[in-house]
């Protein structure tokens, strides 16, 4: 994997970096806000590990113009920051996991490990995941059954690509839920439920199958065969 730390603490960056570089990833690194964001539009990183509070601009800004640009780079959020209203405000920027300050670092390399596995993607798949009708567009960040486009929220995609990465595979809640929401704590498996159900209403068509099956007793899967 190849990574982009993007904090201003030096002393933080270094230790970040080595741990980082101790397991053979390759780490790029930049202290202002406008500079690394510059370096993440270059679209060459699998995660970016993002300061909220940076010179120019700040952790939030990056991670809604690296969204607007539908770049699959997976962002990591840093910050102090430990409200509800503060994890929420860094989620619907864009960002896919929130780590606060203080933190360990076996933590932040789990999350990094995490967050790769989940974009990365194999070279012959032309970033696209597809499954049946479905398909998941990773460059381009879209989705779509059949022609109908699909508008999701940045949890329903992750639900939706944690589905198509295990096409036919029966997932339990407590694996889609480490997936969706990266290890998160305090979010508990009924939320599974609710946005399997979210995302059920956009994925279902008239005259067509329902695509996401509940398997009792063990959690969902995706029926290959959703035409």
């Amino acid at each position: 994997m190849r990574i982009l730390i993007i904090e201003d603490d030096q002393r933080l960056t270094r230790l970040i970096k080595q741990v980082l570089e101790e397991e053979k990833l390759s780490v790029d690194v930049a202290h202002d806000g406008d500079i690394g964001l510059e370096l993440a539009l270059r679209g060459m990183y699998d995660v970016a590990v993002i300061d909220w509070m940076l010179p120019g601009r700040d952790g939030p800004a990056i991670c809604r113009s690296i969204r607007a640009a539908r770049l699959p780079t997976a962002l990591l959020l840093l910050t102090a920051r430990s409200q509800i209203e503060d994890r929420v405000a860094g989620l619907d920027s864009g960002a896919d996991d929130y780590l606060v300050k203080p933190f360990a670092f076996e933590e932040l390399l789990a999350r990094v490990r995490a967050l790769g596995r989940r974009f990365d993607v194999a070279a012959g798949d032309h970033f696209e995941l597809r499954c049946g009708e479905i398909v998941l567009d990773l460059r381009a960040h879209t989705a779509r059954r059949g022609s109908h486009p699909l508008d999701l929220s940045a949890t329903e995609w992750n639900l939706l690509e944690c589905l198509l990465r295990h096409p036919g595979q029966a997932l339990s809640r407590q694996q889609i839920l480490d997936y969706v929401w990266s290890y998160q704590s305090g979010v508990q498996q009924s939320m599974v439920e609710v946005y399997v159900s979210y995302l059920r209403r956009k994925l279902n068509q008239p005259g067509k199958r329902d695509p996401i099956q509940t398997v009792r007793g063990v959690g969902y899967r995706l029926e290959p065969k959703n035409a």
